[in-house]
């Protein structure tokens, strides 16, 4: 996938508000589990939002981590709430569609 424009990305931000968090970074940090439900939100919604509820003070490390290994865009970051957006590779279970 091709980076976000920042008018892509203001739209995907727009979309997140009212999102809740679907995965919460916890006591154990970036587990293979935690990437293994981070692929598994992705897949069904494309645009997640997720918690840093510890290592607050790695959550750039961290979210810079998440974006790699997902394959994923970083939409942006407000506090301990990282957003991230893949698009799914299938254009028929596509549920967003990006401005251009």
């Amino acid at each position: 996938m091709k980076e976000l424009s920042s008018a892509q990305r203001q739209y995907l931000k727009g979309l997140a508000h009212h999102l809740k968090p679907v995965v919460q970074i916890g006591k154990n940090g970036l587990t293979d589990q935690v990437m293994v439900m981070i692929e598994s939100a992705l897949n069904a919604h494309e645009l997640i939002k997720l918690k840093f509820i510890d290592f607050q003070d790695r959550k750039k490390e961290f979210s810079e981590e998440i974006v790699q290994r997902s394959s994923s865009e970083r939409v942006g970051m407000v506090g301990n709430t990282l957003v991230i957006f893949r698009q799914h590779t299938d254009p028929e279970k596509r549920k967003i569609s990006l401005p251009s």
